[in-house]
C-alpha cells in the first residue's frame, strides 16, 4: 500500500494494541510507488501524476480557479476520461509543510474508505515529488456560505431548501459518528458552512477531512492540548478542557443551523466586540418568537415558511450550542427533527 496511515490502520484492525503513530515516520516518497499509473485504484481512489493535473486544469490557469482556502487553491479540471472534477492544490508556506502533509494523508486515507451520498467523493490524489493534489467530484453550486452569507448565487434559498441542506449535512455527520465503514467513530473537527458543498440539485456534501479524528476504541472522548478547527465553530467545552467528543461536531452543526436561519456569518469582525460571535449574539433570543421573526434571513421567501417551523428549527439550534455537551442532541436526533420539519415544509408547497 502507498500510505503509511492506511497500513497502520489495517494493522490496528488486526491487532488493536498496535501503535498507530507509525505512519508519521514514512517519507513522502513512500506515497508514490515507482511505475504507478493513474488508472490504478488505491482503496477506491485513482493515483494521478503532476502531468495529468496540469492537463486537467490547463496548467492551473486563472479561468479554472474556483476557490481558495487555507489548504491552497481549488481548480475546475477535466480528466482524460472527460469527467469534470475539482482539483485542490496544496500551497503552504514552509513552516506549515509538515502540518499540511499530515492533513493531506489523513484526508486521502479517510475519504478513500468512506462512501455516503452526503460526503464529498474523493476521485483520487497526486503525490508526485513535492506536489500534493486532492481530486474530488465537482460540486456545481460551490459551498453553503457562498449562498447564505455572501449571496453570490442568483437563486435565493427558500425555507425547504435550507432544511434540505441542513438535513443532508446532518446525515453526513451521523454517518461519521456512527462508525461508518471504518468501524470507528470519526469526529470531523472542522465542520462549517464553507465545508458543506452543494451539488447541482443542492444536495449537501461534507468536505475537508484534514483535521478529522478517529475516536480511540471504547472511549467517548479524546484529550488534546492542541485545539484545532475554525474560530466561531469551536465547542467551548473543547477549547476550555481539551476534551474532544462527537458533541463537538454537534456544536459546530448548531452554528451552521444559525447561519441558515439568519443568513449571518459565524463570526463578523465588523460588529462590536460583543456581537462578533453569532452564538453569543443570539443565544438569549432564540426562544422569543417576536424577536426571532426579525432574525430570519430576509432573503428567505416569507411564503415558504411558518413561524412554527422556524421556532422548532431555532430551538434545535439552541440545544446544539449548549455549553454543556451532555445536554446537546445527537446527530441521529437532529436528523429526526429536521426530517419532520422538511416534510412539513414540502407540504406547504
Amino acid at each position: 500500500m502507498p500510505f503509511g496511515l492506511v497500513s497502520a490502520w489495517n494493522k490496528r484492525r488486526r491487532n488493536k494494541s498496535e501503535d498507530q503513530s507509525e505512519w508519521k515516520k514514512k517519507p513522502a516518497g513512500f506515497w508514490l510507488l515507482e511505475n504507478e499509473v493513474s488508472t490504478k485504484k488505491r482503496q477506491g481512489s485513482s493515483v494521478f501524476t503532476l502531468k495529468e493535473m496540469e492537463e486537467a486544469t490547463s496548467s492551473f490557469c486563472e479561468e479554472n480557479l474556483v476557490g481558495k482556502g487555507g489548504f491552497g487553491k481549488v481548480y475546475r479540471g477535466t480528466l482524460r476520461s472527460g469527467e469534470i472534477v475539482a482539483v485542490k492544490k496544496m500551497e503552504l508556506p514552509p513552516f506549515k509543510a509538515a502540518e499540511g502533509e499530515r492533513e493531506f494523508r489523513v484526508e486521502v486515507d479517510i475519504l478513500s474508505r468512506l462512501d455516503h451520498p452526503n460526503l464529498v467523493a474523493l476521485i483520487g490524489y497526486c503525490a508526485d515529488g513535492k506536489h500534493r493534489f486532492l481530486v474530488y467530484e465537482f460540486m456545481h453550486n460551490g459551498n453553503l456560505q457562498d449562498h447564505i452569507n455572501v449571496g453570490i448565487s442568483d437563486r435565493k434559498m427558500d425555507w425547504p431548501l435550507r432544511l434540505k441542506v441542513a438535513l443532508g449535512a446532518a446525515r453526513g455527520l451521523h454517518y461519521l459518528h456512527s462508525g461508518s465503514a471504518v468501524g470507528i467513530p470519526i469526529i470531523h473537527r472542522d465542520f462549517k458552512s464553507t465545508n458543506i458543498l452543494l451539488s447541482a440539485n443542492f444536495e449537501a456534501k461534507i468536505s475537508d477531512f484534514g483535521l478529522a479524528k478517529l475516536m480511540p476504541e471504547g472511549q467517548e472522548m479524546y484529550v488534546t492540548t492542541k485545539v484545532l478547527g475554525t474560530f466561531g465553530y469551536f465547542d467551548p467545552e473543547y477549547t476550555s478542557t481539551g476534551k474532544l467528543t462527537l458533541q463537538s461536531d454537534v456544536y459546530a452543526f448548531g452554528v451552521v443551523l444559525l447561519e441558515l436561519l439568519t443568513g449571518r456569518t459565524a463570526v463578523d469582525l465588523c460588529q462590536g466586540s460583543t456581537d462578533q460571535n453569532l452564538v453569543l449574539q443570539l443565544k438569549h433570543i432564540l426562544d422569543d418568537q417576536r424577536k426571532l421573526r426579525k432574525l430570519i434571513d430576509p432573503d428567505t421567501d416569507r411564503s415558504s415558511y411558518t413561524m412554527r417551523s422556524v421556532m422548532k428549527f431555532a430551538k434545535l439550534a439552541s440545544r446544539c450550542v449548549r455549553l454543556d455537551s451532555s445536554k446537546r442532541p445527537t446527530m441521529a436526533e437532529c436528523i429526526i427533527e429536521l426530517h419532520e420539519l422538511f416534510l412539513e415544509s414540502k407540504a406547504l408547497i
